[in-house]
């Protein structure tokens, strides 16, 4: 019975090829949003893991030290610094902002940080902004060191660069320091989002709350949940698509053999054998396809302006379930091959 599907796929061969290359793009746009909605989680931590905090400080009941910040005064921020077990302690801020370059202007991620505090990264080229003036700005902006940029009608120099520092779906990070970002997040009021600190704390001032790097990386994706959900959802839907696509080859493959189920009955053919070859003609075809979409994927991954990182995870579940859809898929074609009557074999052309 194997080696009658494999001799079928041989004569079927153009179809089957259809279904392979048809079902290898549905894997590989899978593979493709599920890299976009790692590339979210990836940037956050990067951007995260860069300012060298272990715990943001907020005001009480502040859902996290980015998006979710209620901004303060720091004027704790000496008693903090004085906590058993904190290494150092810098005031920090954050907004959104746009940065004009010419007639064009870009959304941004705005951070102010001290020099050599936590909260500031360690530039790929150049220096940290020292003055009030000066910025580290990301690779992606596409500026060199010396360039001046316009954040919010000011004119700032470009110092340093972070290499591919980006955060909420590729937007460009811009670091300055805590009084250059409170001159234009904050109109030059003595106000932070957080306190970063570099150590541990286990006491805190009445009033503040602590957030770890993991609740920092879930306040910078949050407005991204809805976006990563939507994303979860399409891909979801491509796996039943892509089920569908097996499913429909693999029928239309049983429809037409109905007359060899019908002699492989009438000779007494066990059903297992037979569901065998059609599983098995489902499970090379979805095979195929995963392993053609994972090379496609990786073609496609750079065309979208935003990271595409695939996990590694995700390519090792693909033939997985890649195998589980030829299964199921195989599902339709059987029910009509156990079902044929064995009398088929003896009637006329």
């Amino acid at each position: 019975m194997l080696m009658a599907a494999l001799r079928d796929m041989q004569w079927r061969r153009r179809r089957f090829v259809i279904a392979v290359l048809s079902t290898a793009i549905i894997f590989a746009m899978t593979l493709v949003l599920t890299g976009l909605a790692n590339g979210f989680r990836v940037e956050a931590e990067k951007t995260v893991d860069a300012l060298g905090v272990d715990v943001f400080v907020v005001k009480a009941g502040a859902s996290g030290p980015f998006v979710g910040a209620t901004p303060f005064a720091p004027v704790d921020l000496g008693r903090i610094a004085a906590t058993p077990g904190v290494v150092a302690a810098a005031p920090l801020t954050y907004a959104g902002g746009t940065v004009t370059q010419g007639d064009s202007t870009r959304n941004a991620d705005l951070f102010g940080a001290p020099e050599r505090g936590p909260g500031m990264p360690v530039p790929s080229e150049g220096r940290a902004p020292t003055t009030p003036d000066e910025v580290a700005v990301s690779s992606t902006l596409g500026r060199h060191v010396g360039d001046d940029i316009e954040i919010a009608s000011r004119k700032l120099r470009i110092v340093g660069i972070v290499d591919n520092s980006t955060a909420l779906a590729n937007l460009p990070n811009v670091f300055l320091t805590t009084a250059g970002a409170q001159r234009l997040v904050y109109g030059g009021q003595q106000l932070v989002a957080s306190i970063g600190i570099r150590g541990t704390i286990t006491s805190l001032p009445d009033g503040y709350a602590a957030i770890d790097r993991a609740g920092a990386i879930a306040d910078l994706l949050r407005p991204l949940k809805v976006a990563v959900n939507s994303i979860t959802i399409v891909a979801i839907l491509l796996w039943v698509v892509a089920a569908l696509v097996v499913g429909s080859v693999i029928y239309l493959s049983a429809l037409e053999r109905l007359r060899d189920f019908a002699v492989f009955k009438a000779i007494g053919v066990p059903t297992r054998n037979v569901a065998a070859g059609l599983a098995m003609q489902a499970i090379i075809v979805a095979l195929l396809a995963a392993l053609v979409g994972a090379i496609l994927s990786m073609a496609l991954g750079p065309l979208f302006p935003m990271q595409v990182i695939v996990p590694t995870a995700a390519y090792v579940a693909l033939p997985l379930v890649a195998v589980i859809i030829g299964l199921v898929a195989s599902a339709s074609g059987l029910h009509r091959a156990v079902s044929v009557d064995p009398a088929l074999a003896f009637g006329g052309p």
